[in-house]
């Protein structure tokens, strides 16, 4: 069995994995699904400097703390850019990479390159759409109750993650055992850029019939594509 580690995206907390990483647990593996700082039920916390860095550097030490190794990092959305660094951060504990509908940057760039963001409500430390936004847009493609489930739990994500580039020095050169899973019906991040990653990484490609929310549409053959090696 596996120690899989799921990080979240913009605006969600671990919160959103909980029917995929239920069932992951029942196929007897160890997940972990932490909340990254200044999100979801941290969002006390937001603050300036939070960045995709710190982001990453948080999710290290968890590794380190709890001694996990041969692990499966798993990021959907932009915890693609935060599996990237924690992977070049401690790349002795990882096994494989699962990137879920998730952005891949290469060093120095930025979600706006490959993301238009809009109809944001945005402070000086964080940013989300608005709440109708989020009702008839970015959860739109969900069922009824799993919306107003998410629309329960949505907060805003640090802006310096969604504004600034990454740090990738040794990634992109590294070899990795990695799979990328497009979800046909999402918009964002799109394809190119998805299949970008799996050619840089000659990584296994897979589709799903989902959305950008395949953790709630489809956690059970979610659940499937991250714990086959």
């Amino acid at each position: 069995m596996s120690t899989i580690v799921l990080i979240h995206g913009a605006y969600q907390g671990g919160w959103i994995w909980r029917p995929t990483a239920t069932r992951l647990r029942a196929m007897g593996h160890e997940v972990l699904t932490p909340t990254l700082d200044g999100c979801a039920e941290r969002r006390h916390q937001l603050r300036a400097g939070i960045s995709n860095d710190s982001h990453a550097a948080e999710v290290a030490e968890l590794l380190a703390f709890e001694d996990l190794h041969d692990v499966v990092l798993v990021g959907t959305s932009t915890g693609g850019m935060v599996l990237c660094r924690v992977a070049e951060l401690v790349r002795e504990r990882i096994e494989r990479l699962v990137f879920a509908d998730a952005l891949a940057l290469l060093d120095g760039e930025r979600l706006s390159d490959f993301v238009t963001r809009r109809n944001a409500v945005t402070s000086e430390l964080g940013t989300c759409p608005s709440r109708e936004d989020a009702r008839d847009r970015l959860f739109a493609e969900l069922d009824a109750d799993s919306r107003d489930w998410a629309l329960e739990r949505y907060t805003p994500h640090p802006i310096e993650v969604m504004s600034g580039a990454v740090h990738l020095s040794s990634f992109w050169q590294q070899p990795w055992q990695a799979r990328v899973i497009w979800c046909r019906h999402s918009q964002n991040p799109p394809r190119e850029h998805q299949q970008r990653a799996a050619k840089l990484l000659d990584a296994d490609w897979r589709e799903l019939d989902s959305g950008h929310y395949p953790m709630l549409q489809s956690p059970e053959a979610l659940a499937t594509l991250i714990s086959e090696a």
